[in-house]
């Protein structure tokens, strides 16, 4: 049995519902259990479901589907963690 965490603290901005949506999504993609904590998603599952690698593709995949490709990015964390992460707004150029 394995555990990955996914910080999302970021993400909640985008609402509960979207966060619901992530976690199903999820599920259904890992088979694994998914937990919604504070700010962060728990997946436990076998290893193979819950790599780092496959959470990553699995979470770029869901901000593509739901058109916020351009607004957050998945970055790695501490051993286990991925984060959610708001990319920066470009300036403007004047």
């Amino acid at each position: 049995m394995s555990e990955a965490r996914i910080n999302i603290n970021e993400l909640k901005g985008e609402g509960s519902d979207m966060i619901k949506e992530l976690t199903t999504f999820l599920k259904e993609k890992t088979n694994a259990k998914v937990e919604a904590e504070t700010d962060e998603l728990v997946v436990k599952g076998e290893e193979a479901n819950v790599s780092r690698t496959y959470l990553r593709v699995l979470l770029r995949k869901f901000l593509h589907k739901k058109e916020l490709r351009d607004y957050f990015r998945v970055i790695g964390g501490k051993e286990n963690t991925l984060i959610v992460k708001a990319k920066k707004a470009p300036e403007e150029e004047e």
